[in-house]
């Protein structure tokens, strides 16, 4: 695949999502929205990572996007951000909560309040978007199992792969991404995944 997860994932947020998702906030600012949902996407994907690092983990993320994401959800992004239409996917796919639950558990908060900082949108507004895009990262995950035919070890080198890929874009890393590049290594995975364990730490 000549595109990262996360380049991919980047590539749903247009502007017109990223104006859709501002409203479905209240109206937030939307450069601000933009920096929150490359947070979201970045961290999730991190934390997917860490989850799929492990033989149980990855056969726990390859059962879940077996039964309940098969990417379909990429194809109706708009249908699936406007409120008012008909949900194009199933209530399972759609599962915001549910995907965030399995994966940050009681840690969600945390999350949210550490992108809240980098963007400037308040908490309550990231813990929404988090519950949005959550379905839309799995939904990415899904697709690529599919087109690629991956199993179990596929999706857990697809995962790992993205640590490798974010150190050989350092250069043409966007100013958020450095931002979020805390130890300056050029890898935005590592320091996710860190931020993710400190949170996760009991």
């Amino acid at each position: 695949m000549a595109n990262s997860l996360m380049d991919m994932l980047q590539g749903q947020l247009t502007d017109v999502v990223i104006n859709q998702l501002a409203q479905n906030i209240g109206g937030a600012d939307q450069q601000k929205t933009n920096v929150a949902s490359q947070g979201i996407v970045s961290t999730l994907i991190g934390a997917l990572a860490n989850n799929a690092s492990t033989q149980e983990g990855a056969s726990s993320l390859f059962n879940a996007v077996e039964k309940d994401h098969d990417g379909s959800i990429l194809d109706n992004m708009m249908d699936f951000l406007q409120p008012e239409k008909q949900n194009p996917v199933s209530d399972r796919t759609a599962n915001g909560l549910g995907i965030l639950n399995h994966l940050l558990g009681d840690k969600q908060g945390g999350m949210a309040e550490a992108i809240s900082k980098l963007s400037g949108l308040d908490t309550q507004s990231v813990g929404s978007l988090m519950q949005t895009l959550a379905p839309v990262v799995m939904g990415m995950i899904g697709k690529q199992r599919q087109q690629n035919n991956l199993d179990t070890g596929g999706l857990m080198n697809l995962l790992n792969n993205e640590r490798q890929i974010a150190q050989q874009q350092e250069n043409e890393m966007s100013p958020f991404m450095r931002l979020l590049d805390m130890d300056g290594d050029g890898s935005v995975i590592d320091d996710v995944g860190g931020l993710i364990s400190k949170f996760m730490k009991k």
